[in-house]
């Protein structure tokens, strides 16, 4: 089985709700751009972001700043959303079973994927961070999401666009690799990629395929 994170891999999702993180963050008084919440936190839920960075800043955030951020997010997903450049051709090319495994909550998950006409490469095979314990690093998702498909996690390959999602994919005794394809992707990012671990990193949806990743299924 072939387990994609969504958010970078299957739809270009990461630059939105960075920027609208951002933006938010800043207008309570910490100066931060999308770039530094993409190169610092890529991959981690959300929730967890936000509350490193007011760590970081000291303080806590305003009440309601965090579900404004959900709302904005939500009314973007209807607007800007799209699918990765290639993605639908390639997920098209790619026989046998297919899952997501990502740290969005599943509503906005399960709506970005129907939003770009994916869904259904996938169903019933999304799966959530919301559903487990910890989110990435730790490999939860993932485990779970090969427990629920009935697979090995040996036999699990995973598509990760972040050192995050590495991290939880090689944990969870899975053979990973990595993506850039996405808008977001920033200098040295193939780099960290395959520092945390992934066995090779492809910029390209076309690059793709079985032989690419090393899988029959």
């Amino acid at each position: 089985m072939i387990i994609f994170d969504c958010d970078g891999v299957l739809v270009d999702r990461e630059i939105i709700p960075n920027a609208i993180d951002a933006e938010l963050m800043t207008s309570a008084g910490w100066p931060i751009t999308a770039e530094d919440l993409i190169r610092d936190h890529i991959g981690q839920p959300k929730a967890a972001i936000w509350e490193q960075v007011a760590r970081r800043r000291g303080a806590p955030w305003p009440e309601g700043l965090l579900e404004r951020a959900d709302v904005l997010l939500l009314d973007r997903i209807e607007t800007d959303l799209r699918p990765v450049q290639g993605i639908t051709d390639a997920l098209r090319g790619l026989p046998g079973k297919k899952a997501v495994a990502s740290s969005s909550a599943l509503p906005k998950l399960r709506r970005s994927l129907e939003r770009c006409g994916l869904l259904d490469f996938f169903e019933p095979r999304i799966f959530s961070a919301s559903q487990v314990a910890r989110g990435k690093p730790a490999p939860d998702v993932f485990l779970f999401a090969a427990e629920r498909s009935g697979e090995r996690p040996a036999d699990c390959i995973v598509v990760e666009d972040s050192v995050a999602g590495v991290t939880a994919a090689r944990a969870a005794g899975m053979r990973v690799v990595g993506f850039t394809a996405g808008r977001h992707s920033y200098p040295g990012h193939a780099e960290k990629l395959l520092e945390a671990g992934a066995a090779a990193v492809f910029d390209r949806s076309d690059r793709l395929t079985c032989a690419a990743l090393g899988s029959n299924m």
